[in-house]
């Protein structure tokens, strides 16, 4: 009998120890493939139950704006260069805390156009360059190391690389076809603009993808290798992410480096090609960022470019370095997640595509293809956390 009722004190000890939260001073680190830890919600301080009904909600937030198909492409952005898939995967996403998996739905292996949450990618593979003393400063112009003829003009002969990662550069020209000024229905489609004057660089904010891909033409021409090699070298690969990630250019946008003929990529999937990822990869990315650019002992990115990098400018919404914002200080769009911390920050492209990272409750993200209201899963994740 005292045996048993020994058994039975055992049975329920190791049954509490299991329900406790997760402590540990050392964070935890996904290794490379699918060994991904996963861990209950009630283990790492989430209400299990509120943090279903979360997964519920975004479950039955299919998106409209793009048709699995993608058969609206050209009537929404313009004329295509690049390639696009012939379909797409159903709304799905995962939950990070801690770094481990607490919450997955749908398919979140599969490998989909992540549209402008390529302009984060770029961002930060601008930050590597910097930090790896290939530019100088980030305030320095692009002129001084960028001799192709982009930067020649009165216009454009000023503009900096903070500024073409704060979208106020103002860039001047044609690339790859499109002109930056997004005159022209055929080319634009729905994002067509009127005419307007051009204003100082640094002064005037405009969401631009051809000044974003010009950024991404310098630097290639800094690195003299193409960028989706350098983002697998210096990023994709440090970080554990799988084989099945594809960073795909235009097939015209090719620029000749030291005698080579290499492709140039784009800040997004506008006009095709751009960066295809699964969920599973891009949670690695925004955990990184989480993580304050580290990976286990690996410091990526330095924790001063992360928190650079997500200080909102003096011009236009709530932005940083290609980054969105939650700081409140931008009176276009105070608080896009009015719900979240200020101290959140993430990576969005069209479809809706969300990277949200909260380095406040160490929470991650990823919610792919849903109706444009990330603040609506947001404040439902952040309602599981227990006080």
């Amino acid at each position: 009998m005292r045996l048993c009722f020994r058994y039975v004190v055992l049975l329920l000890t190791l049954t509490v120890a299991c329900q406790r939260p997760v402590t540990s001073s050392k964070p935890y680190f996904p290794p490379k493939g699918d060994n991904w830890a996963h861990r209950d919600p009630a283990q790492v301080g989430l209400n299990t139950t509120k943090l279903a009904e979360a997964v519920a909600f975004a479950q039955t937030k299919e998106t409209t704006q793009m048709p699995p198909d993608f058969s609206t492409q050209e009537e929404i952005f313009g004329k295509l260069l690049g390639p696009m898939p012939r379909s797409r995967a159903k709304t799905n996403g995962l939950v990070l805390r801690h770094g481990f998996i607490v919450a997955e739905w749908g398919d979140t292996r599969a490998v989909d156009p992540t549209y402008s949450a390529a302009k984060s990618v770029l961002s930060t593979i601008t930050g590597i360059t910097l930090e790896r003393g290939m530019i100088p400063k980030i305030t320095d112009p692009v002129a001084n190391l960028i001799h192709d003829g982009g930067y020649d003009s009165d216009q454009n002969k000023t503009i900096t690389w903070e500024q073409h990662l704060r979208q106020s550069s103002e860039w001047e020209g044609s690339l790859w076809g499109k002109n930056s000024d997004f005159v022209g229905k055929e080319a634009f489609g729905k994002g067509e603009r009127k005419p307007r004057a051009l204003q100082a660089p640094g002064t005037y904010y405009e969401y631009n993808d051809v000044r974003v891909n010009r950024l991404a033409l310098s630097l290639l021409r800094l690195w003299k290798k193409p960028i989706p090699d350098v983002v697998r070298d210096e990023l994709m690969a440090p970080i554990g992410a799988s084989d099945t990630w594809k960073y795909i250019p235009y097939p015209n946008a090719v620029a000749e480096v030291d005698g080579n003929r290499l492709p140039s990529v784009s800040g997004g999937t506008r006009w095709g090609g751009g960066l295809w990822i699964s969920a599973r990869d891009l949670a690695r990315f925004g955990y990184l960022f989480g993580r304050q650019g580290r990976w286990q002992d690996r410091q990526i990115v330095s924790a001063a470019w992360v928190k650079q990098a997500t200080t909102c400018g003096t011009v236009g919404p709530d932005y940083g370095y290609l980054w969105w914002l939650n700081t409140g200080k931008s009176q276009q769009l105070p608080h896009p997640w009015p719900d979240a911390p200020t101290t959140s920050f993430a990576a969005i492209g069209a479809g809706s595509n969300t990277v949200w990272i909260d380095p406040e409750h160490d929470i991650v993200i990823v919610w792919r293809w849903h109706d444009g209201s990330p603040n609506e899963l947001i404040k439902r994740v952040l309602a599981a956390v227990e006080k």
